[in-house]
């Protein structure tokens, strides 16, 4: 299995995209503007999206995808695209987007009986198969909005190594009891902010540098981290900070193009 990094900036500028992850061809680990650099054939091989939360640097790809690729799909008689997310987060997508306001309903379009989306809940814990082997664990995020993170298990060619995205989180107790129990070959977790902006961290539900090193101080071992969710121009200032951190994880910036295997 291969996830390519789309987009792993918490805002947009000139060289920004915002969180996106294509697992293998066909899974969207959340749908930010990173969605927009892949071409329109590899947009309607997309045959489902996990969404970590409903804020929109993480849902934007959602309805310009669908409208994308409605054509491409009901000419090739392909099923919906199944959305997955929790309850919270799929109810604020059909009030907030899908209302015919902002744009139009797309879990009724071309027809209501065959749409270009379908919506389904999760649950945190759930383990949901996608087919082809994997399977993705719905892990807790604590954050301003109801929210998880994902594990996708590497299966047996991997001795269940997991690659493991965070999503947008504050401190997070049950995250770190959850991947005590697990084999981790990635962590991909959140720093939005530096230490200078640990107050706006907090409010927000994210982290910091200082906030990242008593967080990653529960994981043991040596891990390849990848730090995302940076905020285009924060970035030289997050990293000065995670760099005086004593960690024995391998930590770095996370990149769009990047690919990582599980």
């Amino acid at each position: 299995m291969n996830i390519r990094v789309l987009g792993c900036s918490g805002a947009i500028a000139a060289g920004y995209k915002t969180t996106a992850f294509l697992l293998d061809d066909d899974v969207l680990i959340d749908a930010g503007t990173g969605v927009g650099d892949l071409p329109l054939d590899a947009l309607a091989a997309i045959d489902h999206m996990l969404i970590s939360h409903s804020h929109l640097d993480h849902v934007l790809g959602i309805p310009l995808l669908a409208d994308a690729v409605l054509r491409l799909r009901v000419a090739a008689r392909r099923p919906p695209i199944q959305v997955h997310a929790l309850p919270e987060t799929l109810a604020a997508l059909r009030q907030h987007i899908f209302n015919g306001v902002i744009w139009p309903d797309f879990t009724a379009l071309p027809r209501r009986e065959s749409p270009v989306l379908s919506l389904h809940p999760f649950q945190v814990g759930e383990r949901l198969d996608l087919g082809s082997g994997r399977v993705i664990e719905v892990l807790p995020a604590a954050h301003t909005v109801p929210a998880v993170g994902f594990a996708v298990d590497g299966g047996a060619a991997s001795h269940h190594a997991h690659w493991v995205f965070t999503g947008d989180t504050g401190p997070n107790p049950a995250l770190w009891r959850r991947l005590a129990e697990l084999s981790l070959s990635h962590l991909v977790i959140e720093t939005a902010f530096s230490d200078d902006e640990a107050e706006v961290a907090h409010l927000s539900r994210h982290l910091c540098p200082a906030e990242l090193g008593q967080e990653l101080s529960q994981l043991a071992g040596s891990v390849d981290v990848r730090i995302t969710h940076i905020k285009p121009g924060e970035v030289d200032a997050v990293m000065q900070g995670v760099r005086a951190l004593q960690s024995p994880h391998r930590i770095s910036a996370l990149a769009a193009g990047q690919n990582m295997h599980v």
